[in-house]
């Protein structure tokens, strides 16, 4: 059965955004010596918004040595003088779960929906993730004005979603509602050559309902984001030895929280990097010392 969560992650979380560290930690080792590139150079040259994205889990400890000399073909998002952001992306499915389903089952047509939050700039998007045939994953996504819902759909949004769907000859679902939201940090390292992107993530947080998973503080989950072969990050996560694992924030969430769902697609890589769930707790109001 769905649960829609409580909206009190990100509203908890942006009210925390003059906090430093962040009530999610603060940015992984390794990048601090990467030249700063402006969003609009970001974009310019690795906007792959087509792609294929393929994610490794890798201990903290390991962050220095696996970017050591990378100054000269790595840059890292800056805004505003940040190089750490906080993101809160409320996940809507089905009332039987179909999108964690489809993609548990490893459909090779699916897609994903959400309505993601930029705390620290204080931006909203509605994002419709699809994946085709051929393993490549499409992003399309709007922005939407920072009041609108992020729990449930509203009249432009549904349009949004029923166009995308249906240009993909997938079927739009009758209802959607809130069934997870995540909250991390998240930094984007970018190769000046424009082959790969790099996102690194710290400090998740799943809920859904009156239940939190965290992921452990000692492990940063890494998104490579490429038009096709190994890049230079992969080539040297493989000498460092690190493989590729099977992670989905969403699914890990869900799978963790919701009794009775079956995870085995990412039991061992949710083995690796999180803690037992527990009951929901304001982790803004921890960093406060409340």
């Amino acid at each position: 059965m769905s649960v829609r969560p409580s909206p009190a992650p990100t509203g908890s979380l942006a009210a925390g955004n003059d906090l430093d560290p962040s009530p999610l930690g603060p940015m992984p080792p390794g990048l601090e010596r990467l030249r700063p590139l402006s969003l609009a150079e970001t974009n310019e040259r690795a906007s792959l918004v087509t792609r294929t994205c393929r994610k490794y889990l890798v201990p903290v400890s390991s962050m220095s040595d696996l970017f050591a000399g990378a100054e000269r073909d790595f840059g890292v998002l800056e805004i505003g003088g940040r190089t750490s952001f906080l993101y809160s992306s409320t996940y809507l499915d089905t009332p039987d779960l179909r999108t964690f389903h489809d993609h548990r089952q490893g459909r090779r047509l699916r897609y994903k929906v959400r309505t993601r939050t930029y705390l620290d700039t204080g931006t909203r998007m509605f994002e419709v993730k699809t994946k085709g045939a051929r393993g490549i994953t499409d992003k399309v996504r709007i922005e939407l004005p920072m009041e609108t819902p992020e729990d449930r759909l509203t009249p432009r949004t549904r349009r949004f979603l029923d166009r995308t769907l249906d240009r993909c000859r997938l079927g739009s679902p009758d209802t959607l509602t809130a069934s997870a939201v995540t909250d991390y940090r998240r930094s984007t390292v970018v190769s000046l050559s424009g082959l790969e992107r790099v996102t690194v993530d710290t400090g998740l947080v799943g809920y859904r309902g009156d239940r939190m998973v965290r992921m452990r503080p000692d492990v940063v989950l890494l998104e490579i984001k490429t038009w096709g072969g190994l890049t230079p990050t992969e080539r040297r996560l493989h000498e460092l030895g690190f493989r590729g694992a099977r992670f989905s924030k969403y699914a890990a969430a869900l799978a963790a929280l919701e009794p009775g769902l079956r995870g085995n697609r990412w039991l061992r890589a949710m083995g690796l990097c999180l803690d037992h769930p527990e009951p929901r707790r304001d982790l803004l109001a921890e960093r406060r010392g409340a």
